[in-house]
């Protein structure tokens, strides 16, 4: 299975969910492959030192490199990262008018993914070349959603991206799921837009709830997801039984 971990807004989660959910799939002897698409690389320096990556996926889809140079294992057993770095921001410009532009993940994919069990994909917060190269290269999309105010502000334009991948590229993509993000359960607010998100997306949002957490913050500075930083945490709870319901949906 390959999940894209998509949303155009920053600051929803979306890199946190796609480590942790990566690290815990591992954790229970799945071969997981972790692809980092953004170009601000934070899922790359969750796990690993900038000088142990030895290329990114930018020399992959742009300058025709083979995907198994710039693999790279991470410290979690099973758990193997396609690392990202700025270059990845010159994608769009440099494959501007290539027919096969959309297809290049998927395509780089086909050499490797025998290898793995479940594909990881973070994607950057936006709906441009690298999304549409994730949504064309997978089977699911998870969506993370801010538990906040503006929580569904642009979540109609996400969800149009994802048809229209499907009404042609990608005709097998499916939602998995969303999941809420950041929240705060002792606030009325928090309960407004978790009730909110529920009305808008009904039986495709997860039971599982991930709670705004210091620890989540504070693990990817140590390059370690939370079953590693704070096992005992809420957090990794959460996390683990996000991870639970995704591999009952797929």
């Amino acid at each position: 299975m390959v999940i894209t971990v998509m949303n155009q807004k920053g600051g929803v989660g979306k890199t946190t969910t796609s480590i942790n959910l990566a690290a815990s799939i591992a954790m229970k002897g799945f071969n997981t492959l972790l692809i980092d698409l953004d170009p601000q690389a934070n899922s790359t320096l969750s796990f690993l030192e900038r000088e142990d990556v030895p290329g990114s996926l930018y020399d992959v889809l742009v300058e025709d490199g083979d995907i198994k140079d710039v693999l790279v294992e991470s410290k979690v057993r099973k758990l193997t990262v396609v690392p990202a770095n700025i270059a990845l921001a010159k994608t769009e410009s440099k494959l501007l008018g290539e027919l096969d532009a959309p297809f290049r993940l998927k395509d780089t994919l086909a050499a490797i993914r025998r290898d793995f069990d479940y594909v990881i994909i973070d994607t950057p917060p936006t709906l441009g070349l690298l999304t549409v190269n994730a949504l064309v290269a997978s089977t699911h999309v998870l969506i993370p959603i801010q538990s906040s105010y503006f929580a569904l502000e642009g979540t109609d334009d996400l969800l149009d991206t994802i048809e229209k991948v499907r009404a042609r590229p990608n005709p097998d993509l499916q939602v998995l799921g969303v999941v809420v993000t950041l929240h705060d359960k002792r606030t009325v607010l928090g309960k407004d837009v978790l009730d909110r998100i529920n009305e808008a997306f009904g039986t495709k949002v997860f039971d599982t709830v991930i709670s705004k957490s210091v620890r989540l913050e504070e693990s990817p500075a140590h390059r370690e997801s939370i079953f590693a930083h704070a096992p005992n945490s809420t957090g990794a709870a959460e996390y683990y039984r996000l991870s639970e319901e995704v591999l009952s949906r797929v």
